[in-house]
C-alpha cells in the first residue's frame, strides 16, 4: 500500500503528500502539512487523521467553503481509494494503490442517439425567471418560499465560484454546487472551443463513484447547442426523447440539460439526471440551474480570460527578467533575444556563430545571467590567445609536479566554472590534440587535471563561439565531427552589423553616452551629415568597431557636435553622394582615388604589391577600394599593364 493524497487540479495540482504521518492538515496557512495561498481555503480547513487499523478519516474544521468528498460535502468521512476531495480551489484524489492520478476521474462518454423534439418543458435563458425577474411565466411564478430559497443559492453561488481561479479546480467545484441544489445523481459540465469542440468537461456519478463513466446523449448536446434552450426530461421511459440509449440503459427518470451562454454562442453544457422517481427534477429545477448557468458563463470566461493574462504575464516578465547588455531593436536582434530567452531556462551547449566583433561574447553572458546559473561563476576562455602547450592546463589545471614549474597544485577553468558556466571563445582554433579530452567533458562532465589520475565530476553548463566556419574545418580535418555535433546542440547565430543597419544610430548614441561616461567628457548629438556615414559604412569591424569610431569622434571632436571629419577616415569617406568640387572632404577623397590608381597601376592590377607600394595592410586597401567606390579597378589596372 502507498497511501497518499494527489493534487489533479487548482493550486495544489500536481502536489504530491504521501500519507505516513498520524494527522495531516490542510489549510491556507504555511503551517499546514498541505498549503496554498488560496482564498477559498480556510487557514485550517480540513485534516486526514489515520485511525490504528489503517483506515484514514477526513475531517471538516469548520471553513466557510466546506470540504467535498465525490462532489457531497461532509463533516467526517472515511476515505476510500480513489476517493475526490475538493477543499478550496483544488481537487485531490486519494490513492492507496500504485497507479498515478488522472485528472478526468469519471470519463464522459457520448453516444449517438436520436432525440425528438417532444419534451415536458423548455426555458430559454432570456425567459429564466431568475435572470429577468420582470419577465412572465405561462406556468406562473415559484411559490414565495422555492423563490427566496432559490435566489439565495444563487446568491451563494455567484459569490463563491468569483473566487475561483483555475479552470480544472471551477469545473470541479461547479459539480459540487450542483449537486447541492438538485437531487441530481449524475451531473456533467462541459466547455466548448470556439470551433464547438469539448475543451474541458467534468462528470460524476454519485452511485456509482469514480469507475462509472456518465455517458450523455450526443445529439442532445447538438439540439441544446441548435437551439440555444434548456431541456427538462421527466419519465424518460415514456417520452419521446426517452428514447435515447444512454438514457434508458442508465434508467434515467428525469434530467436536465442546459446550454452555457456567452455573448452569440454557446460555451457549454450543463446535464443532471436522476434514476430516483420520488425526486424528480420539476420546471423551477429548470429555472433555477438556467439561472446559474448564466453564472457559470461568466465564471468560465473570466477564468480563461485570466488563464491568458497569465501566459502574456510570464511571457513578459521573462522578457523584462533577460538581463543582457545587446542593444538594437531590428527584427533580427528580436529574433536573437527570443532564442537567449528560450535557451537560458535550459542547460543545453549553445554555439553561437558570427562574424568579429559582432558581440558573441554579450550574448553568451546574456545567456548565463537569464538562467538559473547566474550566481554562479561566468568563465571564459579565448581559445586562440593561449598556446597549446598552455592550453591543457590553464583549462583543465594541473597536480603539483606534473611538469617544470608545476609548483602547486592548480585548478582549471573548468573547475572554477563549476555551477555556472564556461564560455569557449573562438573555438575554431582549439588545439586538436586536445578536442577528445573536451569532447569527454561534454559528454560526461568530468575531467582529470594534468597529471592527476583521479577523474573529478563538474556541473557546468558550455557555451561556445566561433567566427569560423566549424563545418569547413571538420572537413578539412582540424576539428572533431563528433565535438562539432556535441557543440552544436544550440545553434545561434548573430547578424553582421550590416545586415541590421536600423540599429546603428541607437547603437552609435548607445556607445557616444558609454564613452562619455568612460573618458569623463560632455556627451554629444551626432549630426545628420555624420548619421549618413554611419549608414553608408558597411562595418567591417561590426559593432566593436562602431563603438571605437564613437569613442574617438567624442574625444578628439572639437566642436559641440559629432561630425563627419570628427570620425575615422575610411567611415569619413563612405558619405553618400558626391561633395561640391571645392569643400576639404572632395579635395582629399579625389587624393585618395588617384594615389590608389596609381599604385594599383604599378603593381599591375595586384592588390597586394599595391598595398605594398602604399605601405598598408591589402586588407586596408581593400577596405579603402570599397570606400572610395573604386571596385573596378582591379581589372581596369590589368588590361592597362
Amino acid at each position: 500500500m502507498n497511501p497518499r493524497i494527489v493534487g489533479i487540479a487548482g493550486p495544489l495540482n500536481g502536489t504530491t503528500l504521501a500519507l505516513t504521518d498520524d494527522e495531516i492538515s490542510v489549510g491556507r496557512e504555511p503551517s499546514n502539512k498541505l498549503w496554498a495561498a488560496d482564498s477559498a481555503m480556510s487557514r485550517r480547513h480540513c485534516a486526514i487523521v489515520k485511525q490504528e487499523d489503517g483506515r484514514f478519516l477526513l475531517s471538516d474544521l469548520g471553513g466557510r467553503n466546506g470540504t467535498r468528498v465525490n462532489g457531497e460535502r461532509i463533516e467526517k468521512y472515511e476515505l476510500c481509494h480513489r476517493d475526490q476531495i475538493t477543499v478550496g480551489n483544488s481537487t485531490l484524489v486519494f490513492l492507496l494503490g500504485d497507479e498515478q492520478a488522472i485528472a478526468e476521474r469519471n470519463p464522459l462518454e457520448l453516444d449517438d442517439t436520436t432525440v425528438e423534439e417532444d419534451v415536458v418543458a423548455s426555458l430559454r435563458p432570456e425567459d429564466s425567471t431568475y435572470l429577468h425577474p420582470d419577465s412572465e411565466r405561462p406556468s406562473g411564478q415559484p411559490k414565495a418560499e422555492r423563490l427566496a430559497a432559490d435566489l439565495s443559492t444563487v446568491l451563494k453561488i455567484a459569490t463563491h465560484i468569483g473566487g475561483i481561479r483555475d479552470e480544472g479546480g471551477l469545473q470541479w467545484q461547479l459539480l459540487g454546487m450542483l449537486f447541492d441544489v438538485v437531487p441530481a445523481q449524475r451531473a456533467a459540465i462541459l466547455f466548448f472551443d470556439n470551433a464547438g469542440e469539448i475543451a474541458r468537461s467534468a462528470a460524476w456519478d454519485r452511485l456509482h463513484g469514480p469507475e462509472v463513466p456518465v455517458r450523455v446523449s450526443r445529439t442532445l448536446l447538438k439540439k441544446i447547442t441548435a437551439e440555444r434552450t434548456g431541456l427538462l426530461l421527466d419519465n424518460i421511459k415514456r417520452s419521446s426523447v426517452g428514447q435515447a440509449a444512454s438514457l434508458q440503459s442508465a434508467g434515467v427518470k428525469s434530467a436536465l440539460c442546459v446550454p452555457l451562454l456567452l455573448a452569440d454562442r454557446v460555451s457549454g453544457v450543463i446535464y443532471l439526471d436522476t434514476r430516483s422517481p420520488e425526486n424528480p427534477f420539476d420546471s423551477d429545477h429548470l429555472q433555477l440551474i438556467t439561472a446559474v448557468a448564466g453564472l457559470i458563463s461568466l465564471a468560465w470566461e473570466n477564468v480563461r480570460n485570466l488563464e491568458k493574462l497569465r501566459e502574456e504575464n510570464k511571457y513578459l516578465q521573462e522578457e523584462i527578467n533577460l538581463n543582457h547588455e545587446l542593444v538594437g531593436d531590428s527584427p533580427r536582434m528580436r529574433a536573437v533575444y527570443e532564442l537567449v530567452r528560450r535557451v537560458a531556462a535550459t542547460d543545453s551547449t549553445v554555439l553561437i556563430q558570427g562574424e568579429s566583433g559582432t558581440g558573441k561574447e554579450l550574448v553568451a553572458r546574456a545567456v548565463h545571467n537569464s538562467s538559473s546559473r547566474a550566481d554562479g561563476p561566468f568563465v571564459a576562455v579565448n581559445c586562440a590567445a593561449i598556446t597549446e602547450t598552455l592550453l591543457e592546463s590553464e583549462l583543465f589545471g594541473h597536480e603539483k609536479g606534473a611538469f617544470t614549474g608545476a609548483v602547486a597544485q592548480k585548478k582549471g577553468k573548468v573547475e572554477l566554472a563549476n555551477g555556472g558556466t564556461l564560455f569557449l571563445d573562438e573555438i575554431g582554433e582549439f588545439a586538436v590534440a586536445l578536442q577528445a579530452k573536451l569532447l569527454r567533458v561534454l559528454q560526461e562532465r568530468e575531467f582529470e587535471r594534468v597529471g592527476g589520475t583521479r577523474p573529478m565530476k563538474v556541473d557546468v553548463r558550455f557555451v561556445a563561439a566561433t567566427n569560423r566556419g566549424l563545418l569547413q574545418a571538420v572537413e578539412a580535418g582540424t576539428f572533431r565531427r563528433d565535438l562539432y555535433h556535441r557543440l552544436n546542440v544550440v545553434s545561434l547565430t548573430l547578424p553582421a552589423l550590416r545586415e541590421r543597419a536600423e540599429d546603428i544610430s541607437l547603437l552609435a548614441d548607445y556607445f557616444v553616452a558609454k564613452a562619455s561616461r568612460k573618458c569623463r567628457v560632455r556627451p554629444k548629438p551626432i549630426s545628420p551629415e555624420a548619421q549618413a556615414c554611419l549608414l553608408n559604412y558597411d562595418w567591417p569591424g561590426n559593432v566593436r568597431e562602431l563603438e571605437h569610431a564613437m569613442e574617438r569622434a567624442l574625444v578628439l571632436g572639437s566642436s559641440d557636435r559629432i561630425f563627419p571629419e570628427d570620425l575615422p577616415a575610411e567611415i569619413f569617406e563612405s558619405a553618400p553622394g558626391e561633395p561640391s568640387s571645392s569643400s576639404f572632404q572632395s579635395v582629399v577623397k579625389e587624393q585618395k582615388k588617384q594615389v590608389v590608381q596609381k599604385a594599383m597601376q604599378q603593381s599591375g592590377g595586384n592588390y597586394i604589391e599595391a598595398a605594398k607600394v602604399l605601405g598598408i595592410h591589402p586588407n586596408s586597401l581593400l577596405r579603402l577600394i570599397r570606400n572610395l567606390n573604386l571596385k573596378g579597378i582591379t581589372s581596369e589596372a590589368q588590361r592597362n599593364s
